[in-house]
This record gives C-alpha cells, structure tokens and sequence, in this order.
C-alpha cells in the first residue's frame, strides 16, 4: 500500500518507518532539514534495543500525497484546518485518512475540512526527533481506531507492521482518556523542564497533577464522557515506566515552537467555562505553558 505521512515529526517518522520496513510505499511530508538528512541516509529509527536506517520517500511538498490509500495525518491540533486545506486538493476520493493527533476533536475538524471521513485514532506512543530525519522511541506504540467500515483492516494492516492496534466503540472516551493524561503530565513537564521520573519526585507535584486529573474528570462528567477505567492508576504508573520521558510539550518549549497547550488543558479550560465546572489549576497551566512560548 502506498501510506503517506502529513506532518512527519516523532510521531510521524516512528509509525512512517514502522510500515516502510513492513514493505510498505511510505511518503513523509516533512520539513526541508528532515527531507534533505532522509534523502542522504533514509530515517534513522532508533529504539531501546535496535539503532537502523530505513529507506523511504520523503518531500516537503504536499502534491507527494497525490497517489495515497492511506494518509496518517499527525500535524499539531493548531495547524489540523491549514494542513487539511492544503491537503484537499491533492487527496484521492477514497483515501482512508487517520488523525494521529493530540486532543479530542481534530478527526471532526479536519473532516469539516476535506468534505471525506477521518478516522479518529488514539496515539500511545514515547517519541522524540533526535535531529534531522533521527526519531528515537522510548516506549509503547499502540493505537486505538474509532469505529469505521475500514478500520478493521486498516489495524490489522498496522498490526502487522508492529503498530499494534484495535477498533473501540468508544474512541470519543479514549480520546479523554489521552487528553487527561496529557493535561496531568504534558504542562507540568514542560515548565519544569523535568522528565516525568524526576518530576513526580518534585514536592507536591503529585497534588499538583492530582488537582489537574480531577478537574479534567469533572469536566468529562458533565460532558458526558464515558471512560473505560480509573485513569489515576495508569497516570501513576506512566511515571515508572516512562522516567525519561518529556512531554510533547516539554520538547516544543525545548525547540523554541509552539504548543498545543490550547488544545490540551486550554480546551479543558474552555469546556468548563461552558459547563460551569471551575478549572482553575489547568487555566493556571494553560497561562504558564503560553507565557513560556515563543
């Protein structure tokens, strides 16, 4: 199959080199300096136990996507209506479309966008760009794909890539799933400048993050949300098996770009407001992160 990648950053790169090395035609849309690295020496994939160059194509041109059946669509939750619009007029009638993104409503947004179904797919992966066309893998790589005619095949095609995945009639649950535990870590890893092992044993960061969790599950609550599981658990177990980690947040603040902090505890500020449900620590977060931008 011929997969193509729109916004090849860590997420991108890991599950573009995953499916090439399976044998798939794999296209990453790219900036220039990652093109240029991967056109001389292919992406360099690089994990806890194997350090390889895998060749595949790459362009910073948005018409490589012309002959796609498959498009992973893994921009930033504020670029999801500009990427899709430059997008449209390159993508086939019937290419499937998966949005790999942070948040919980970019599959609807691009949707409105390209006038074709997107597929909402869950990310639960530990990536990071080491340098150009270099993605390092720190842990998992699953997916979960919202319900679709497709999506049954399109996991099992990213399973036998080594992406393991599964279809949920409930990705609208676990994609607040993801988000709380974006907005219980990502900020305050990324103000800290702290991976997740050293940041929890910061005083009074867990009260901190526990404060963040509950205001993000009552929010979710009055949204009607329905979560599959105690989310703190899993939130606690993330710092033992992730200590090295930094948030994506961490690591934009790191390269001096923008976040998606309002699309992460900015959103769950926003839906509070609307819902009446005070949300003061991830406002409190949303204005730090944003005063630490660019």
């Amino acid at each position: 199959m011929h997969i193509a990648v729109m916004g090849a950053g860590a997420v991108g790169c890991y599950y573009g080199g995953l499916l090439a090395r399976a044998g798939h035609t794999v296209t990453l849309i790219a900036r220039p300096a990652h093109v240029q690295a991967m056109a001389a020496h292919g992406l360099r994939l690089q994990t806890a136990t194997t350090d390889e160059h895998i060749a595949l194509h790459a362009s910073s041109d948005v018409a490589a996507i012309a002959s796609a059946e498959l498009v992973l669509f893994c921009v930033k939750s504020s670029d999801t209506e500009s990427a899709g619009a430059q997008m449209k007029a390159h993508l086939r009638p019937h290419a499937a479309v998966l949005s790999l993104q942070n948040g919980v409503d970019n599959a609807q947004r691009l949707q409105a966008v390209l006038g074709q179904d997107v597929i909402p797919t869950v990310v639960y992966v530990a990536t990071a760009m080491a340098g150009p066309g270099h993605v390092q893998h720190f842990g998992r790589g699953d997916l979960v794909l919202g319900q679709h005619p497709r999506s049954q095949a399109l996991a099992q095609l990213l399973s036998e890539a080594a992406i393991p995945s599964t279809v949920s009639n409930n990705v609208q649950g676990a994609l607040w799933t993801k988000l709380i535990i974006n907005c219980t870590y990502n900020a305050a890893s990324a103000i800290t400048q702290r991976p997740y092992g050293d940041l929890v044993q910061q005083p009074g960061m867990w009260q901190l993050m526990r404060s963040a969790h509950d205001e993000c599950m009552a929010v979710a609550l009055a949204a009607g949300i329905v979560l599959e599981a105690p989310l703190w658990p899993m939130i606690e177990n993330i710092a033992r098996t992730m200590q090295g980690q930094y948030s994506s947040t961490a690591q934009d603040l790191q390269k001096n770009k923008a976040t998606e902090i309002d699309h992460l505890n900015g959103f769950i500020s926003r839906q509070g407001q609307q819902l009446g449900v005070p949300t003061p620590v991830n406002a409190a977060l949303q204005t730090l992160v944003k005063a630490l931008q660019p």
